[in-house]
C-alpha cells in the first residue's frame, strides 16, 4: 500500500513538473518564435513591395518639334531636335516667325536694328576700338537675343550654341563694312604698307578660319557672354591709356606725322616712287620704303600675330583693329597713320574669312533682312562720323566709352561666369 501511494506522489510530481515547466516554457518559446519571425521574415511593412511598385515611373517623353521648320543649316537642325510646347526653351511652331525666322523669337524692330546700327558705325568711325562692342551690345541685348538663346541652355543645348554663332556671325558683318571703308581710304590716301599687310594678312586668315572650325557649335552663349566681358575690359583699358599724357603724346606724334605725310604729297609729283616701295623679302626679315625711309619687319613674326589677333577676333566677333595697330607699330616701326590701313586691311580679311568659315564650316544661320538693315546703318553712321567728330572732344569722349566699357564689361562678365549680373 505505501509502495503504491509512493508512486503515485512520484507521478503527481512528475505531472505538476511538466505543466509547471510547459506553462514557464511556452512564453519563452513563443517569445522566440516571435523573434525568429521577425529576424527572418519581415512583416507586412518591411516586405519589398513587387518590383512594379519599387520602379520609379519613367518621366514622360518629351515631344520634339521634328523638323526644320523650313530654316537651313545648323539652326534648321536643332529647331528639329528642340522640345515642342509653349514654354520658355520650347519651339512653337504656329508662333510668329522672329530673328533667325525661329518661331517664338524675339520680333525684330528694324528701326531700332537701323538706329542702333548707326550709332556703331558712327563709334567706328571716330572711336574705332569700341564698335564691334557696341555691335555685339546691341544683337544680345538691344535686340534681345541674348536672353532668348539662354532659355535653351538646358532644353536645347545645340539650338544655344547654334544661336551663339549666329550672333558672333552677325557682330562680324558690322565690323567687316566699317574695314571695308576704311581700307578704301587709307588706299585713296596711299598709306596702306601693303608688303605688311600680305603677311598680317595670311596669318589673320589662317586664324579666321581656324577658330569656326575649333569652336563653331561648341560656345554656349553663355561661355561667350562671359568672355565678350573680359575682353571688353581689355579695350576699356585701351581707351584710357589713349586718354593719359603718354597715350596724347603718341597720338599727337601720329597726327604730325599724317600732316608731314599729307604736306609731301601736295609738294611732290611723282608719288608713285615716295610711297610705299616693296624692296626686299625673306622668311625673317623684309623690307620697304615709305617717302624715302627704310622700315624693317619680321614676316613671320607677323604673319604669327595676325593668327593670334585674328582668332580673339573671330571667336567674339569684333574686329581687332586696336590690337593689330600697337602690335604693327611695335614690330615694323612705321609711322601710325602707315600702320592704321594695313590694320584695316588685315581687320577686313580676317572678317571676310570668319563670317564665310562660320557659315560653311559652323553652318551659322543669318536673319539677313537684319543684316542688310544694319548695314545701311552702319554706312550712314560711318559717312557722319567724320563731320562731327571736329565737334567732339576725343579726350571727353574716350573716357566717356571706358566707364561704358567698365559697365557692359561687369556686367557681360558676371552674367557669362556667375550667372547674375553685378550691375543693374
Amino acid at each position: 500500500m505505501k509502495k503504491r501511494f509512493r508512486w503515485n506522489v512520484v507521478w503527481m510530481v512528475l505531472v505538476a513538473a511538466l505543466l509547471v515547466g510547459g506553462g514557464a516554457a511556452g512564453p519563452a518559446l513563443s517569445q522566440q518564435q516571435d523573434t525568429q519571425v521577425q529576424g527572418t521574415a519581415p512583416s507586412q511593412e518591411q516586405q519589398p513591395a513587387p518590383a512594379a511598385q519599387t520602379q520609379t515611373a519613367a518621366p514622360p517623353e518629351v515631344k520634339k518639334v521634328g523638323e526644320t521648320l523650313g530654316l537651313p543649316g545648323k539652326i534648321g537642325k536643332e529647331i528639329a531636335n528642340a522640345p515642342l510646347g509653349k514654354e520658355k526653351g520650347q519651339i512653337d511652331p504656329q508662333a510668329p516667325r522672329g530673328a533667325f525666322g525661329i518661331p517664338g523669337a524675339p520680333r525684330i524692330n528694324y528701326v531700332v536694328a537701323i538706329l542702333w546700327a548707326m550709332w556703331v558705325g558712327w563709334i567706328f568711325s571716330t572711336v574705332g576700338a569700341f564698335g564691334g562692342i557696341m555691335a555685339g551690345v546691341g544683337h544680345m541685348t538691344i535686340l534681345g537675343l541674348g536672353p532668348y538663346a539662354k532659355t535653351f541652355a538646358k532644353t536645347a543645348p545645340g539650338l544655344n550654341k547654334a544661336l551663339t554663332d549666329s550672333v558672333r556671325t552677325s557682330n562680324q558683318f558690322l565690323v567687316g563694312l566699317s574695314a571695308l571703308i576704311s581700307t578704301i581710304n587709307y588706299l585713296k590716301a596711299r598709306t596702306l604698307a601693303w608688303p605688311v599687310g600680305v603677311a598680317l594678312a595670311l596669318g589673320s586668315i589662317a586664324g579666321a578660319i581656324f577658330i569656326p572650325w575649333l569652336t563653331g557649335g561648341k560656345v554656349t552663349f553663355k561661355q561667350y557672354q562671359g568672355w565678350f566681358g573680359l575682353f571688353v575690359f581689355v579695350v576699356g583699358a585701351f581707351l584710357f591709356y589713349e586718354t593719359t599724357p603718354a597715350g596724347q603724346q603718341k597720338k599727337k606724334a601720329a597726327k604730325e606725322a599724317a600732316q608731314a605725310f599729307k604736306k609731301a604729297m601736295t609738294e611732290k609729283k611723282d608719288l608713285a616712287a615716295q610711297g610705299i616701295q616693296f624692296k626686299s623679302f625673306s622668311p625673317i626679315k623684309a623690307t620697304f620704303t615709305f617717302f624715302g625711309t627704310e622700315f624693317h619687319f619680321n614676316p613671320l613674326l607677323i604673319f604669327c600675330g595676325g593668327i593670334a589677333i585674328a582668332a580673339i577676333s573671330s571667336f567674339l566677333g569684333v574686329g581687332g583693329g586696336f590690337l593689330y595697330v600697337p602690335f604693327l607699330t611695335t614690330f615694323t616701326g612705321a609711322p601710325m597713320h602707315v600702320v592704321a590701313g594695313t590694320s584695316a586691311m588685315a581687320v577686313l580679311l580676317s572678317m571676310i574669312t570668319s563670317i564665310a568659315s562660320y557659315i560653311t564650316v559652323a553652318k551659322a544661320g543669318m536673319d539677313w533682312i537684319l543684316i542688310g538693315s544694319e548695314l545701311v546703318g552702319i554706312f550712314v553712321g560711318s559717312m557722319i562720323g567724320p563731320r562731327t567728330q571736329k565737334y567732339i572732344s576725343d579726350i571727353w569722349l574716350k573716357r566717356l566709352f571706358v566707364l561704358l566699357a567698365i559697365y557692359v564689361g561687369i556686367r557681360y562678365f558676371s552674367l557669362g561666369f556667375f550667372g547674375k549680373s553685378w550691375v543693374p
